[in-house]
């Protein structure tokens, strides 16, 4: 699995992972000794799935050529909290309580609403600087905050398990980790590093070459993601926005 695979799992808001699997040679490495690729990625997948929660930040450039950020702690429960650059605008994000809270800036809501000039008019001024509480089951960001369907994203093309190959130990962000990589028919070079203490999680995805390419981290597992409610008195409801029924 590449890093945009996540562009396209998250990047309905716009983000972008990626977990990748496969098998190759082993090597004389000490961590995993005696293990092939195939395993230790499969653990390092399973591991991840398994975790409470976990941050994940990274970037990748889409097809159309524009680039996606995104850096949100998420847990299994679906509470999350961050921030997602589109390239084109900035937004903060937060899921609790099962309601989604945006605040972007006036950048961010005039790109989303370009479609729509004249709701674009109307609504802009009154999201400046304030959450918007999002309609309930709203696709368009739902996948950031959804931690199950962000791993399930990043591991569905299985095409890409195979021919991996080990590598040797480096770091990521201080951590000691197992490089597994993969060179693709498109000349692509993908990149899985795997920590070797502790639990096997995926700590780095990365992509090399090709149409979109990118790099996504992952850290702070396990730790408690508590947002807060946003304030009512910064807190605009998109529903009645949109039905104009806002003052």
């Amino acid at each position: 699995m590449r890093t945009s695979n996540v562009a396209t799992a998250v990047a309905a808001a716009s983000v972008s992972a990626a977990l990748l699997a496969g098998c190759g040679a082993d090597s004389g490495d000490e961590a995993f000794e005696g293990q092939s690729a195939d395993a230790i990625a499969a653990k390092a997948v399973e591991a991840t799935r398994e975790a409470k929660s976990l941050r994940v930040k990274g970037d990748t450039r889409l097809p159309d050529g524009s680039t996606v950020a995104v850096d949100v702690l998420v847990d299994q429960e679906k509470n999350c909290e961050g921030t997602i650059d589109t390239g084109k605008g900035k937004a903060d994000v937060r899921h609790t309580d099962a309601t989604l809270y945006l605040r972007g800036d006036e950048q961010y809501w005039r790109t989303a609403l370009a479609r729509q000039p004249e709701a674009a008019r109307q609504i802009v001024p009154e999201v400046r600087d304030k959450w918007v509480r999002m309609p309930a089951g709203d696709a368009a960001l739902a996948g950031v905050c959804d931690k199950q369907g962000l791993i399930a994203a990043m591991d569905e093309d299985k095409s890409e398990r195979e021919d991996m190959k080990r590598g040797s130990t480096t770091e990521v962000d201080g951590e000691e980790a197992l490089e597994l990589t993969k060179r693709t028919s498109a000349g692509e070079r993908l990149g899985l590093y795997v920590a070797t203490k502790d639990e096997p999680f995926v700590l780095r995805t990365t992509t090399e070459g090709g149409k979109t390419p990118g790099s996504v981290t992952f850290s702070d597992y396990n730790e408690p993601v508590r947002p807060e409610q946003p304030p009512a008195g910064e807190t605009v409801d998109m529903e009645e926005l949109a039905g104009g029924k806002a003052s």
